[in-house]
């Protein structure tokens, strides 16, 4: 399930870090956030619980880009959900915009999925689909969260989003694996289901 990791596994599940978390002193969190890099998969999971929970933006942003170099797999990635991206959208987005042109794969799978949580509802603008199309990777957990953002836009932002697909703006296999991730969603009507169908490129 997490392949190539560098970091060693004591077997404990999600749920149960979240608890350890919550019952850790402010000083046992600095201490943890400080003590990079880890040995442990799981001090890398509550890590990224304890910093999305950082409301202090700057403190945020900081710590960030202390742990990103360190993920080094989606599981961790993808826990990572700052809180306090959600009151300051408009310096989050030129964040964003920096972190898709790193060298890091796990870093990249992290700005696109910041973009889906917090740009595709209120905060949504039609010109932030084409972040994403400036990134050339051959990471499978980079072009999979892609193709992840692009089906959650279908679902949201369908006649914007639908044009991406329409005028072949990803490769073969983003597109592809966008239209099979759109037609699993229950999200999109059968309608579109059988439109999307016929966009697939072979």
């Amino acid at each position: 399930l997490i392949p190539n990791t560098i970091y060693e596994f004591i077997g404990v599940r999600t749920p149960i870090l979240k608890e350890i978390s919550k019952n850790m002193t402010d000083k046992e969190k600095e201490s943890l956030l400080s003590s990079l890099p880890h040995k442990y998969h799981e001090e890398n999971i509550i890590h990224a619980i304890i910093l999305s929970k950082i409301k202090d933006y700057d403190k945020c942003i900081y710590e960030l880009n202390r742990f990103l170099p360190y993920v080094d797999n989606w599981a961790v990635c993808d826990v990572i959900k700052p809180t306090a991206f959600k009151k300051n959208v408009e310096k989050t987005i030129e964040f964003i915009k920096k972190l898709e042109k790193s060298d890091e794969p796990f870093t990249i799978r992290f700005s696109i999925e910041m973009l889906m949580n917090f740009y595709l509802d209120d905060n949504y603008r039609k010109e932030y689909l084409n972040i994403p199309l400036n990134i050339n990777s051959d990471e499978y957990y980079v072009n999979m969260m892609i193709s992840w953002y692009y089906a959650t836009a279908l679902a949201k932002k369908w006649d914007d989003a639908i044009v991406i697909l329409e005028e072949k703006k990803l490769n073969t296999w983003v597109h592809n694996k966008t239209i099979q991730k759109a037609i699993e969603s229950y999200r999109i009507s059968n309608e579109k289901k059988e439109y999307l169908r016929t966009l697939k490129v072979k």
